[in-house]
């Protein structure tokens, strides 16, 4: 018979390794703030393209005198036809007016560039913080419905636990998204709830292949088989195919990665980079934590249960 490994064995070592690196990046957070994008914060983001060579520094100026105040404006990148992009932000919110003068004066001033305004975007600080806001609401919403649906597909093997260890997992999978987008200094916008959203779904399905074998196999199994072993034989079985898909999709992910930083591609890596990390973390979390800590609950639920039977049966006799 092919040796296993003992899951259940090492999962306070699991335990122990996702507590450091959670603290770690909470530390992360900490020493280095978290970047809001403008959809989030507020304030104006206004992008033109063109054509040529032109001095950043020199831009930055000219913008800052147009506007009457100090601007930002970072190296110039490059979109997907290979036109040069400036992008030029504000902390504040710019009227029509102001923006509609920006671009004359841009337009005059760059026109032998072929300068070609590409986006303009102009936020109250409040409806950035509503918009997230809504999308945390969203985040939280969608978690809530996973557990129902975990809950009662399976129910017969505590339905409600399972989903509770998952949506666990899912959190745990959600933080270190996160904290890729804070190590990497990847301002939070909306590809950060494309992220989440999309690990919440790719990690719960991981979870959800363990528990349906888990099923399985307690169907097929001796009642009186412990639930570790049970546990630690769907593990086994289901962790070839489980790490097969995380390694194909990271894959793919990773050549989504690798070509839009060669194409420098911001929107592209703000999404694949973190998505990277969220595949490793949702494969390790539905193998090394969400099944094993739902064993660990089962097993302490079935020690109590035992125990106030037996105290029952004590106390009639």
């Amino acid at each position: 018979m092919k040796k296993q490994f003992d899951f259940i064995g090492h999962r306070r070592l699991f335990l122990i390794i996702s507590l450091v690196i959670i603290v770690a990046g909470i530390l992360c957070s900490i020493l280095m703030p978290i970047q809001l994008d403008i959809e989030f914060k507020g304030g104006t983001l206004v992008r033109y393209s063109f054509t040529g060579e032109l001095d950043e520094e020199q831009v930055d100026e000219f913008v800052s005198e147009q506007l009457g105040r100090s601007v930002e404006v970072p190296p110039f990148s490059q979109d997907m036809s290979g036109l040069s992009l400036i992008e030029i932000s504000l902390p504040d919110q710019l009227t029509v007016d102001e923006l509609d003068a920006l671009h004359a004066a841009m337009a005059e001033q760059y026109g032998d560039h072929d300068i070609t305004l590409v986006q303009a975007n102009s936020l109250k600080p409040s409806m950035g913080r509503n918009f997230l806001l809504k999308c945390l609401v969203a985040i939280a919403l969608a978690a809530i419905f996973l557990v129902i649906y975990v809950a009662l597909r399976f129910r017969k093997i505590g339905g409600w636990s399972a989903g509770a260890m998952a949506v666990a997992a899912l959190l745990h999978d959600l933080l270190i998204a996160f904290f890729a987008f804070v190590v990497f200094r990847i301002p939070l916008d909306d590809n950060f709830v494309a992220v989440l959203l999309s690990i919440l779904g790719y990690s719960l399905n991981d979870t959800i292949v363990v528990y349906d074998r888990i099923r399985e196999n307690r169907r097929l199994m001796d009642a009186k088989t412990p639930l570790s072993d049970i546990v630690n034989l769907s593990l086994n079985q289901s962790f070839t195919r489980t790490l097969n898909t995380s390694v194909c999709t990271f894959l793919a992910i990773g050549t989504v990665a690798v070509i839009a930083l060669a194409m420098n591609i911001d929107s592209l890596v703000s999404f694949a980079v973190p998505m990277m990390f969220g595949i490793v973390s949702g494969f390790y979390s539905s193998v090394c934590l969400s099944t094993p800590v739902w064993a660990l609950w089962q097993e302490h639920r079935d020690k109590k249960a035992a125990q106030k039977k037996a105290a029952g049966k004590k106390a009639k006799a």
